[in-house]
């Protein structure tokens, strides 16, 4: 019966540390943005490459 007690208050532990952690990310901005970065690579950024083309 102690093990589960201790298994209990442990994984309680652990819970509220993910908890804490994932308040800390929201609170400083890393789920602001999440849809730019996953459509970044399609932009075209190459603009010098073109125009050194052109001539």
């Amino acid at each position: 019966m102690n093990v589960i007690v201790i298994l209990i208050a442990v994984s309680l532990l652990v819970a509220i540390s993910f908890l804490a952690a994932f308040l800390w990310a929201v609170k400083s901005g890393q789920y602001k943005d999440t849809y730019t970065p996953s459509v970044r690579m399609l932009f075209d950024n190459n603009e010098k490459k073109s125009s050194e083309n052109e001539k």
